[in-house]
């Protein structure tokens, strides 16, 4: 009995002192509480979401300032193939990686620190959170500063149809031209009819015969020229409406593929520059 006596006490103790048994090493509580947190931090994201979106906002606008806008200053005129020139889109490209850059470094800068945790899962939490910055930058300045984007920069959105009817208008008045003076007095229905056949024709890619010779009646009964000379004119301003409307959407996506281009430096400045930020929070020495 003697002799199992302190076995016996041994197995005691540590059986029932391990309830009771609280780790204070920071080295093993830390990867614990580590564990059950998210690698994401949220407040930076957001903040450097916020700042990049309203620092491209304040560059749109100073580069609108300086006459460096991709589209026409009036509203209701559509793209043309000489304006989306080269350094509006240059200023586009280099606003985008600014702003995106600026946003992602303070992502890295500001998120939370993570200890114990080994340098290449912290680069990539780094760039993941700079890459969620400019996500969320993205999509704030898509639904909350389009509108004010647009006017800055003189693009307020075009769609098919405004950017027929609106500025489509000059072709109806090329129409209804006429060397006599107050032929126009009274033909404001007239005139919209044929804007309405023009515009039903240019999004069916062709004009019924019958619409365009009704367009040549009209012409003619109004301006006085011969039914013949209505016809020509009908035929020549058709293809003049034609050529703006395939000259607006080549410059349209002219302008698109190079402001994915823009979106994709911004990704990456975004993601690099949180890296960047995130090291010196860290105080990290580059290699």
């Amino acid at each position: 009995m003697c002799c199992n006596t302190p076995q016996k006490n041994f197995y005691m103790s540590t059986h029932l002192a391990s309830p009771r048994f609280v780790v204070t090493d920071p080295e093993v509580a830390e990867p614990n509480r580590e564990s059950q947190s998210s690698g994401v931090s949220w407040g930076a994201v957001i903040g450097g979401a916020f700042v990049a979106s309203a620092l491209y906002l304040i560059l749109l606008a100073l580069g609108a300032g300086f006459g460096l806008s991709a589209v026409s200053p009036w509203s209701n005129v559509g793209l043309t193939a000489t304006a989306a020139g080269a350094i509006a889109i240059a200023w586009l490209v280099i606003i985008e990686i600014i702003a995106s850059a600026f946003g992602g470094y303070l992502t890295g800068r500001l998120r939370t620190k993570w200890t114990l945790i080994h340098s290449d899962e912290v680069f990539f939490r780094d760039t993941a959170n700079g890459f969620l910055a400019w996500a969320v930058a993205l999509v704030v300045s898509a639904a909350l500063l389009a509108s004010a984007a647009a006017s800055m920069a003189g693009s307020a959105p075009q769609t098919r149809e405004t950017s027929v009817s609106d500025p489509g208008m000059y072709f109806v008045d090329t129409l209804f031209r006429s060397g006599r003076i107050g032929s126009e007095t009274g033909d404001a229905p007239v005139r919209a009819e044929a804007a309405r056949i023009l515009l039903k024709g240019l999004k069916e890619k062709q004009i019924a015969p019958a619409d365009q010779s009704y367009l040549a009646t009209l012409v003619a009964s109004r301006t006085g020229i011969s039914q013949p000379d209505a016809e020509r004119r009908v035929s020549d301003v058709i293809t003049q409406a034609r050529q703006a409307e395939d000259s607006a959407r080549a410059a349209t996506a002219h302008l698109l593929l190079w402001l994915f281009l823009a979106l994709l430096m911004g990704a990456f400045s975004a993601s690099f520059a949180a890296t960047i930020g995130g090291r010196q929070r860290d105080h990290v020495k580059p290699v």
